[in-house]
């Protein structure tokens, strides 16, 4: 399974954004990557997965990216 998210660090780059707020009206939720990978972490751990995480787009050394991805694979 792929899922991706908003890395809400890298919403620092949007002055016009205040700290509470969405990068766009369809995200339910955007996290930091400390919290993604915790949450992924737990999860393939509970349900029998491994997640390998990446970054999409231009990353920012103390920001990353703007989007972060768990792949996650089921173990056999």
């Amino acid at each position: 399974m792929v899922l991706t998210t908003p890395n809400k660090e890298y919403n620092a780059n949007y002055p016009f954004l205040y700290e509470e707020d969405l990068r766009h009206g369809d995200h339910r939720f955007e996290w930091t990557r400390a919290e993604f990978r915790d949450w992924a972490n737990r999860t393939a751990e509970r349900f029998g997965y491994t997640v390998q995480f990446s970054e999409i787009g231009d990353v920012e050394e103390s920001l990353g990216a703007p989007t972060q991805m768990g792949v996650f694979t089921i173990c056999e």
